[in-house]
């Protein structure tokens, strides 16, 4: 079991990231990567670029660093993703993750697109991860898909190795796209639903023999002296509970927090999806249950303005020592 440790561009700034992720890599998290944002959930959120600051993190740390999770579905054109992250791979050698998913309306409307529904997002998350895939096999591509063309591409530079390719779903579809192309399910650390999801990747890397990857399960944390303090922090988090943000066209984080106040507290935001607690054991036990749902790894988003640093320090003295003094005596 890995645990990793993400920052979050929706909230922070490059050089407020790379000091989080310097204590990260202190406190003992066994990779480092961060969301891939174009704007915020929140109106007074940020929209740090994640591909500039992985090329400082790759510095400043020997461990793996990536994303979670690239979009593809617009603003990003499928070349310059392979390009982009094949040239972290030949700086980094061996330690670049690329995460991809389908998007969110609240990245791609504010560049000019038109939300598609969700086959057209899916359908262009397979378009555009068969031409990061051929580009990264040293092909030399001419495709057409519409939404973005190739033309005898090729990559000019190329690392020794390739990237190792996460991807995102929420559903059995995805599921059987995460088979097809990538080296591991990336998704939410939801035990209930989780599972489902997992069961479907297994099955499609059967249908297309090839060996299971890594199952990252992804949450949102934050800590501080107390609940109270800690939900505060975080509450600005509530839109990303809401299934509908993820493939409706909802893009205006005014919106997104009504709506997301409208339809649960606090407290159930604090208990039912992210982890936020000020009783580490409460982490312990929640993040035990992800690992007795399927995963792998247990990617670890720091989220809140409570007290990030101090959240850091108490998984790095408390929760992470735990998980893996559990661990050696299973």
């Amino acid at each position: 079991m890995q645990y990793w440790f993400a920052t979050s561009t929706e909230e922070f700034t490059p050089s407020q990231m790379l000091d989080q992720a310097k204590a990260a890599d202190r406190a003992g998290f066994d990779g480092l990567g961060t969301s891939d944002h174009f704007a915020p959930w929140f109106p007074d959120g940020e929209g740090t670029q994640a591909w500039v600051y992985l090329g400082a993190l790759g510095q400043v740390t020997q461990k793996q660093i990536g994303t979670a999770v690239t979009p593809i579905v617009h603003h990003y054109h499928p070349g310059l993703v392979a390009q982009a992250f094949m040239s972290l791979e030949e700086l980094y050698p061996g330690r670049v993750f690329l995460g991809v998913g389908s998007g969110e309306s609240v990245n791609e409307t504010p560049l000019g697109m038109d939300w598609p529904p969700y086959e057209e997002q899916r359908r262009r998350l397979e378009t555009g991860l068969e031409a990061i895939t051929r580009l990264w096999n040293g092909e030399t591509v001419t495709m057409d898909a519409g939404w973005f063309k190739l033309k005898d591409a090729r990559l000019w530079t190329r690392a020794q190795t390739r990237p190792k390719l996460y991807i995102s779903a929420f559903g059995p579809q995805s599921a059987a796209v995460a088979a097809r192309f990538g080296d591991g399910l990336w998704t939410l650390g939801d035990p209930q639903k989780a599972p489902a999801i997992v069961e479907a990747y297994r099955a499609a890397c059967d249908d297309h023999r090839r060996p299971p990857g890594e199952i990252i399960f992804q949450a949102g944390f934050a800590w501080a002296d107390d609940d109270r303090a800690a939900i505060e922090g975080a509450r600005h988090w509530k839109p990303t509970q809401l299934p509908e943000l993820y493939v409706d066209d909802i893009a205006d984080q005014h919106d997104m927090q009504r709506r997301a106040d409208a339809q649960m507290s606090d407290e159930e935001f604090a208990s039912e999806g992210f982890l936020i607690s000020s009783d580490p054991d409460e982490h312990i036990e929640r993040i035990r249950e992800m690992e007795r749902a399927g995963a792998t790894v247990i990617c670890l988003q720091l989220i809140g303005r409570a007290d990030p640093f101090g959240s850091i320090r108490t998984y790095g003295e408390r929760v992470l020592p735990a998980l893996r003094s559990s661990a050696v005596g299973a």
